[in-house]
C-alpha cells in the first residue's frame, strides 16, 4: 500500500508501484488522502522550502503532522479486511530526521492501540506491526536492499525529485542516503537531478 498523501511530487508512488510489480506483489494499493488541507509541513504545503541545510537537532519542517499514524491507520484498516496480522513499515530511527512517529517507542505503542481497537484482536488475532529497518544505520539498509535483489536507483527518498523522478540531491534524505552509499563504500545508483 501506498498514500497519496498531498505530497508535493507523485514520483515515490510511481516507483513503490514499480517496484512492487518486480517483485510481484499480489497487489498495489495507492489511497488517496489529502494531508495537504491541514498544511504544517514542507512536504505537503507548497509555500513552505524544503530545507538542504541538513538537520539541526529539532524536529524538522518536512514532519507531516501525523503521518505515520495515519498511515498505519489505514494500512490497519486493509490489514483487518484481509485477515492480514502483520504490517510492515520502512521506518527508521537511526539516520532519521527526527520524526517522533519513526521511533521503536511509537511503533510499540501503535501495535498496543491496534490490538485495543480492532475486531481482528479482540478475537485473537493479534496485529504485529514490523519495522525491519528501525535499527539500521542507512549504509546496512543499502546493503540489505542489494542482498535482497532491490536496486536502489528504482527507490525514492528525495523531498522534492523532479518530473522525471530524479532525485535533488540537496535535501537532508538525499544528504543521508548519499551518506549511506558512502560509509557502505558502494557506488550510489541514485538518479540525481545535479
Amino acid at each position: 500500500m501506498s498514500v497519496d498523501y498531498g505530497q508535493r511530487h507523485g514520483a515515490e508512488l510511481a516507483a513503490a508501484a514499480k517496484v512492487a510489480q518486480r517483485l510481484g506483489a499480489v497487489e498495489h494499493r495507492v489511497v488517496m488522502l489529502d494531508l495537504g488541507q491541514f498544511g504544517g509541513s514542507a512536504l505537503t504545503d507548497s509555500s513552505l522550502a524544503v530545507p538542504d541545510a541538513g538537520v539541526k537537532g529539532e524536529i524538522p519542517i518536512t514532519y507531516v503532522p501525523a503521518r505515520n499514524t495515519i498511515l498505519l491507520s489505514l494500512a490497519l484498516a486493509w490489514a483487518e479486511t484481509l485477515q492480514a496480522q502483520h504490517i510492515f513499515i520502512g521506518a527508521n530511527a537511526v539516520d532519521y530526521s527526527g520524526y517522533p512517529d519513526c521511533r521503536p517507542e511509537y511503533l510499540k505503542a501503535y501495535e498496543a492501540m491496534a490490538n485495543l481497537a480492532t475486531k481482528a484482536a479482540v478475537e485473537g488475532r493479534k496485529i504485529k506491526i514490523g519495522a525491519p529497518l528501525i535499527d539500521l544505520p542507512k549504509k546496512e539498509i543499502v546493503k540489505l536492499a542489494l542482498e535482497l535483489g532491490v536496486d536502489p536507483a528504482e527507490t525514492l527518498t528525495c523531498y522534492q525529485p523532479d518530473a522525471e523522478g530524479r532525485a535533488c540531491g540537496a535535501c537532508d534524505a538525499c544528504r543521508i542516503r548519499k551518506t549511506g552509499f558512502a560509509d557502505a563504500k558502494i557506488p550510489d545508483s541514485t538518479r540525481y537531478r545535479r
